[in-house]
């Protein structure tokens, strides 16, 4: 049974400032919730920081969690209030079913492979050199850097994880606003309003809402980590129950350890339930 747990975590404390600049960290802190092992369960999460003063953990669960040990240490142990809110999941996926509209958030790293990459690291560069047959070279995983492009990757997979973005309920901009408009998108700001591209020339009910890039070392000592987390938030309509079921339960996209791959839906505020 999947539970979706939501812990409030206190910025002024030194363990939560952990928290909050390394996702290996919080991978561990999560991972000592369950009373299973590694193999057993692989939890999604994402770190929801909307109020910096009131950030959010929030996570995924296979198995009923005990989240004692981050309250205890980033949290208000001894404050009134629910520390941890912990709830059943299954009621919110039996509502899933196609044409049904939810409000949802994704924090996700959008990334490419490319055989090719124009500015190769220094990793990338080594195993090229040492590369005998380039021309069979297995692809370098890259990361989009622009909101647009960003963007662009998660419009273009939508369908497979079953749903649609449905057109914006914005009007366009009038005339002369585009350059403004096109600065927005640019800042990740107002997705909804950028303007057409290449992959999805009409604007649709999503936007980016906050970028980070992340650096860290894997395993506290191994080799170095950079993520692109990108949070999209909108509206989305089911065109598939099984997919998006399958994406909900089971991350979207890479570094899904790392705080990235969790997709979160709420019901649309006046619309009730059918």
């Amino acid at each position: 049974m999947p539970y979706l747990s939501r812990i409030r975590i206190n910025p002024l404390r030194a363990e939560s400032r952990r928290y909050l600049e390394s996702p290996h960290t919080v991978h561990g802190a999560v991972m000592g919730g369950l009373p299973g092992t590694a193999t057993d369960e692989r939890p999604l999460w994402r770190m929801d920081s909307d109020d910096p003063h009131r950030p959010h953990l929030t996570v995924l669960t296979r198995a009923r969690p005990d989240w004692s040990h981050i309250v205890e240490r980033a949290g208000w142990p001894d404050a009134d209030g629910e520390h941890a809110l912990v709830r059943d999941y299954a009621p919110l996926l039996a509502l899933i079913e196609p044409g049904r509209e939810f409000s949802f958030r994704l924090t996700a790293n959008p990334v490419q492979n490319s055989p090719t990459p124009i500015s190769p690291t220094a990793a990338q560069r080594k195993r090229i050199a040492a590369e005998q047959a380039p021309v069979r070279r297995r692809g370098f995983r890259m990361a989009h850097r622009t909101a647009t492009e960003q963007l662009r990757w998660f419009l273009q997979r939508t369908e497979r994880w079953g749903f649609a973005v449905p057109v914006s309920r914005t009007d366009p901009p009038a005339a002369g606003m585009e350059v403004e408009h096109a600065n927005s998108a640019a800042l990740g700001r107002t997705a909804t309003q950028a303007p057409p591209d290449r992959a999805d020339a009409v604007p649709r009910e999503v936007r980016i809402t906050a970028r980070h890039r992340r650096t860290f070392a894997k395993n506290g000592r191994g080799p170095r980590v950079v993520i692109n987390s990108v949070t999209f938030e909108g509206r989305l309509r089911v065109t598939n129950a099984e997919a998006l079921t399958h994406h909900l339960l089971n991350g979207i996209g890479p570094a899904k350890a790392y705080g990235c791959g969790l997709l979160t839906l709420a019901p649309i505020k006046g619309v009730a339930a059918g």
